[in-house]
């Protein structure tokens, strides 16, 4: 039996209402229409709001946004939910469940929320050992985001995984488009003194790391990549490995744990360099690689025009060349320079690892790019593998936007 609804209502077109039956949870402002008996301007901003069709038909609950194109976004499709502490609660436990049994032992850092991938809209929290860092991008999110981050930490900790503090990365733009300011720091969680330091250690594949989660990228630190890491060091003994775009020299570090010969890391960040050199020494590995301050675009023509082969594993994990289908068609032959350019540097029988981070450029075009990079450095492309990202950033497959990341092996003939 269905429980009485209390939430505000939206009709949504027949237009929203088919796209709705493709399972996406978000509902574009063009398709919701206001009824008459609703002063939208008296709702509170990030309420729970019911959407029903134009014959009265419940179709799902979600957050409201007065600014957003996104003007809901769907949290349940169940008539009956009360989005009270405990349905949250459920949701988190099957969150953390879902690690506890994808992760395996390999849990002191991982990501426990992945948006609308785990019933979270705009929320993404990381775990970097003891400590949290949360990005709030919806309103919906931000509005109970207190409860939320105590639910999580609560759970982690009931779970036996410390939780000295909780730091918000909201310092990003598209928190604007829900009407958000943007900030980052500490968030009062209670029974937490946050720590001096926003600079901890994690473990990854068993190589540690300095992360700084107020000013590293993103969170803090890729976890996405860190199952494709360990692929790469499966492939690195006795290699000699070129690794692009290294940042703080994950891919790096693990061909170097894996056996590789040398490892050249290189970034365009003179201080991501200087924290990958720190990673390095931390893990007993100096002596076995080096490090370069240099733009690949310009770095990798340069290796070519001075002959011979100086590596024969490269690796390619350039940051996102698009946030929009606007410049994808940019971004491919960005993504294609630098592929073709390695494919002409490696020796028949060399190695590549190849990925793009970014949801517009989805696998058929990337595969496309791949295709005409070998076809013009006159090579063939033997594939090892092609991976995505890993499992703590679950894909939903009627959320296309949780598909992002492309990662492939090849070997050269």
């Amino acid at each position: 039996m269905k429980t009485e609804r209390s939430f505000p209502k939206f009709i949504i077109t027949k237009k929203g209402e088919r796209w709705l039956e493709t399972g996406h949870p978000w509902i574009y402002s063009e398709e919701v229409i206001c009824p008459e008996e609703l002063n939208e301007t008296e709702l509170e901003n990030g309420s729970v709001v019911d959407a029903v069709s134009e014959n009265g038909k419940y179709l799902g609950s979600g957050f409201y946004s007065r600014y957003s194109k996104i003007r809901i976004r769907l949290i349940s499709g169940n008539a009956n939910d009360t989005f009270d502490e405990k349905f949250w609660a459920r949701r988190v436990s099957y969150a953390i469940d879902y690690r506890m049994t994808v992760m395996g032992e390999n849990t002191d850092a991982f990501r426990v929320i992945f948006g609308e991938a785990d019933g979270f809209p705009g929320l993404t929290v990381d775990k970097f050992h003891d400590i949290l860092v949360a990005q709030v991008l919806s309103v919906g999110a931000e509005k109970i985001k207190g409860m939320l981050f105590k639910i999580i930490a609560d759970e982690l900790k009931k779970r036996g995984f410390p939780v000295s503090g909780l730091f918000e990365r909201n310092d990003v733009a598209i928190r604007k488009l829900e009407g958000l300011e943007q900030y980052k720091g500490w968030f009062d969680l209670p029974g937490c003194t946050p720590p001096a330091s926003a600079v901890t250690e994690i473990e990854e594949n068993g190589i540690r790391y300095e992360v700084d989660v107020e000013n590293g990228q993103k969170t803090g630190f890729f976890l996405d990549q860190k199952f494709n890491r360990l692929a790469v060091a499966g492939l690195a003994k006795g290699k000699r490995v070129l690794d692009c775009f290294t940042h703080t020299g994950s891919f790096a570090l693990n061909a170097a744990m894996g056996g590789a010969e040398h490892v050249t890391a290189v970034d365009v960040s003179a201080s991501a360099i200087e924290m990958a050199k720190k990673n390095a020494a931390r893990n007993g590995l100096s002596e076995k690689m080096d490090f370069l301050v240099a733009d690949v675009f310009n770095l990798l023509p340069e290796l070519i025009e001075n002959g011979g082969h100086p590596y024969d594993f490269i690796i390619l994990d350039p940051p996102a060349f698009t946030k929009s289908r606007k410049t994808a068609g940019n971004a491919e032959r960005g993504y294609k320079e630098i592929n073709y350019r390695a494919l002409k540097l490696l020796p028949r029988g060399g190695y590549l690892a190849t990925a793009s981070c970014s949801h517009f450029m989805p696998h058929e075009q990337f595969e496309k790019m791949l295709r005409s990079a070998a076809k013009d450095a006159c090579v063939e492309l033997k594939q090892i593998e092609m991976r995505q990202q890993a499992p703590d950033h679950p894909i939903l497959w009627n959320v296309p936007e949780t598909d992002y990341l492309k990662f492939y092996l090849f070997q050269v003939i």
